[in-house]
């Protein structure tokens, strides 16, 4: 899709109620929905986080979404797809501006260019005690990244055309902190599988862009 058109059906999602659960449990095996939903009052002592959605235009001026991948190492996100973002840090004065602020940090886009469109529904990572708040944004430039090595394996940028193609929903067997073998929804975008609270944020932002475009 064209950066141009993007921008007229980003402009209609701030009047569109969120979709929350109902999208983000396309994205979770059946068994884990219940156990979901009691964990709930784990978020009271649970850390703060932030991620970006950045969504952007290429040198041809055709819509993108940036995606990383992050490094191997000794934790349970270690090799994954996620997005910019990280943990809520004394110095910063929102949850949005810990957002903005990583992002900046592990892809080098200017906290300037970064507009923040939507607040979106949050996610609790029981693996990690982080309760992650989502942001989509906005850069109307092309971003000259810059990724962060030490965290930051791969920067992965998605044609929004793929990432809303429904083909591309797949089902794949992962070793999980709740199993050591089970088969689970996710994206296949740019040969990454994407699944877990990843899948499940961006399981919302499609369904909302999705109704923003037959408003």
């Amino acid at each position: 899709m064209n950066f141009d058109e993007f921008l007229k059906v980003a402009s209609k999602i701030k009047n569109i109620p969120l979709p929350a659960e109902s999208s983000q449990f396309k994205m979770v095996p059946t068994f884990r929905r219940e156990e979901l939903r009691q964990e709930r009052d784990a978020v009271k002592q649970a850390r703060q986080a932030g991620v970006m959605a950045l969504f952007y235009p290429d040198v041809t001026h055709i819509t993108h979404i940036i995606l990383i991948l992050r490094k191997t190492y000794k934790g349970v996100h270690s090799a994954q797809v996620g997005f910019p973002g990280g943990k809520l840090e004394d110095d910063d004065a929102s949850i949005e501006a810990a957002a903005v602020r990583e992002t900046f940090e592990e892809v080098g886009v200017p906290e300037d260019y970064i507009k923040v469109l939507r607040r979106l529904t949050e996610v609790y990572i029981p693996p990690s005690n982080f309760y992650v708040h989502p942001f989509i944004g906005l850069c109307h430039c092309t971003p000259q990244f810059i990724k962060q090595d030490e965290e930051v394996e791969a920067l992965i940028e998605v044609a929004l055309s793929d990432f809303l193609d429904d083909t591309n929903v797949i089902t794949k067997t992962v070793r999980t902190s709740y199993s050591p073998e089970v088969e689970v929804p996710a994206f296949k975008l740019n040969d990454h599988v994407v699944w877990g609270a990843t899948a499940m944020m961006l399981s919302e932002i499609k369904d909302l862009l999705k109704s923003a475009m037959l408003v």
